[in-house]
């Protein structure tokens, strides 16, 4: 059979970072959603230390495509490999290498190289686009590697239910009518167009301040899992990228559930959001008061509308 014809696009920028930092950024695919914008969500299927298996879920042109990946680290030599599994999203590449390697003191060469097939929607320009913004999202990350301890924050709320895991989930699902339940949101709108990938924007109102938050977030629901997995699109200041997980732990005696959030802060809006000479660690606990907030507010509703039903079913 003749073979199909294939478009190519390579290119070399300089990182300020260490080789070894960028490696292991482009390594530690679990937190690509909070270090690149248009990474939604990251699955780790299967992982032996080389070969590794994911689903990926990102924004491609305002839309939330899915792909199943394998890749080959090659940590000695600071080269991964990649490849698509099965069929491609049309203009996605479906393999391609990057490599890192040293350029002097704390800085690196990053080769990205895309190979993608000819068809419809998949053109040599479009390629070349998506090349250079994966460079671009992957200098950004690295170029803050010094200040990354102090720029990410995780943490969790949690809270147990004794009733039913639907029920807790069901609630957590139908963000669409927070608005009437949960005392924070003032308003949300959104759009299900795929089942299971929910766009929302949500004016959420801050207690300290009384100032009206606007947010966008892509939400990707797994029911049979119980997760629903969240990647704001639009923050607000202080934080400049935000991923969470819902997810329920069911036992004996009910259900555990679980609020996420990771977070990178945008270190120049600090000052603006909290006044002049507030510094990173204020912005932590600022927004990790926030967030955690709003998300116990959310987990105590969840756990009121589960248990005010089983009550009236006794």
């Amino acid at each position: 059979m003749p073979s199909q014809r294939a478009h190519f696009a390579q290119h070399t920028v300089p990182v300020a970072a260490p080789a070894d930092v960028v490696y292991g950024l482009l390594a530690d695919s679990p937190r690509w959603p909070v270090l690149l914008p248009s990474y939604v969500h990251v699955e780790r299927i299967d992982f032996d230390g080389t070969e590794e298996s994911l689903r990926l879920w990102r924004l491609r042109h305002g839309q939330v495509c899915s792909s199943p990946v394998r890749r080959v680290l090659r940590a000695a030599e600071r080269r991964i490999t990649f490849e698509l599994d099965g069929s491609h999203v049309s203009g996605a590449p479906t393999s391609g290498v990057w490599s890192v390697a040293p350029d002097g003191a704390g800085r690196c060469l990053v080769t990205l190289r895309h190979e993608s097939p000819a068809g419809p929607g998949s053109t040599p320009e479009a390629l070349e686009s998506d090349v250079r913004a994966e460079l671009t999202a992957l200098c950004e990350a690295a170029g803050r590697w010094d200040r990354l301890d102090e720029l990410l924050l995780s943490f969790e709320d949690s809270v147990h239910v004794s009733g039913s895991p639907e029920l807790v989930y069901d609630f957590l699902y139908r963000v669409e009518d927070w608005a009437d339940l949960v005392p924070h949101v003032e308003r949300a709108d959104v759009t299900e167009d795929r089942p299971g990938v929910q766009e929302a924007v949500l004016h959420t109102c801050e207690p300290d301040t009384g100032r009206t938050l606007v947010s966008e977030c892509v939400r990707l629901c797994f029911p049979a899992a119980g997760r629903i997995v969240h990647k704001e699109t639009l923050t607000p200041d202080p934080v400049a990228s935000h991923y969470g997980e819902w997810y329920l732990e069911p036992g004996e005696t009910g259900v555990r559930v679980v609020s996420v959030h990771h977070v990178m802060l945008r270190e120049s809006a600090v000052e603006s959001v909290l006044g002049e000479g507030a510094l990173l660690v204020d912005a932590r606990r600022h927004v990790r008061e926030r967030l955690g907030r709003s998300s116990t507010e959310a987990l105590g509703l969840a756990r009121w509308h589960a248990e005010s039903a089983v009550r009236r079913l006794r």
